[in-house]
């Protein structure tokens, strides 16, 4: 689905499933399907970001490589701000909050320790499962999954990080995203898929008002 398409990006709401580029595992991806649209006709598609391949919501396309270079930028000195919605196992207690927490990582046999910072709100919740709003300050590779498995609540749907529930989808969801170019400012929300809604109603969740 696209949400906006001008000269310099794109911005779509991802669905889970796809990969934004290619790689071993991944049969298609965004920037191959993209590479091939009329939208990109005469130019190509830059990946700016990261979002998983499960994860679905807002992504966005650069159009050309002046537009790629100052978006990565915005990313990188922490100026584009995202939200995110969750579904995790579990009843989270705390309200609200901020998780800073020293991920590890390896890159072959070198350990990488990286600082991880998320702001936490709870949207709904009750004994089975929560709905948490989650806005990462930094970017670490699966930073929001990583952080609520340590906090003993993964994600449900997550696999790889030890989710009991064992459903189709992860619930994992890029809500919002906004930045400012030049003093304009950009803001985009992608729609829940249906999926999460329906598993909300299903474990009797309150959906969010805005």
């Amino acid at each position: 689905q696209i949400i906006d398409n001008n000269d310099n990006f794109v911005v779509l709401n991802k669905a889970s499933g796809i990969s934004v580029q290619g790689g071993t595992k991944s049969k298609k991806n965004l920037v191959d399907i993209f590479a091939k649209s009329e939208i990109f006709e005469g130019t190509k598609p830059y990946s700016v970001h990261r979002l998983d391949k499960d994860t679905s919501g807002v992504f966005i396309m650069a159009k050309n490589r002046e537009s790629a270079q100052l978006l990565t930028s915005l990313f990188r000195l922490r100026k584009v701000h995202k939200t995110y919605l969750a579904i995790c196992q579990g009843e989270i207690n705390k309200k609200s909050g901020v998780w800073d927490d020293d991920l590890i990582r390896y890159d072959g046999n070198k350990k990488i320790i990286e600082k991880a910072r998320t702001i936490f709100k709870v949207v709904d919740k009750n004994s089975e499962s929560s709905l948490l709003e989650l806005k990462p300050i930094t970017g670490r590779k699966h930073q929001l999954r990583k952080q609520l498995f340590e906090i003993g609540h993964p994600i449900c749907g997550d696999d790889k990080y030890h989710s009991n529930i064992k459903i189709k989808n992860l619930m994992l969801h890029s809500y919002k995203i906004k930045f400012k170019i030049n003093e304009q400012k950009y803001s985009y929300k992608a729609l829940l898929p249906n999926y999460f809604i329906n598993y909300l109603k299903v474990k009797k969740i309150k959906l969010l008002k805005n």
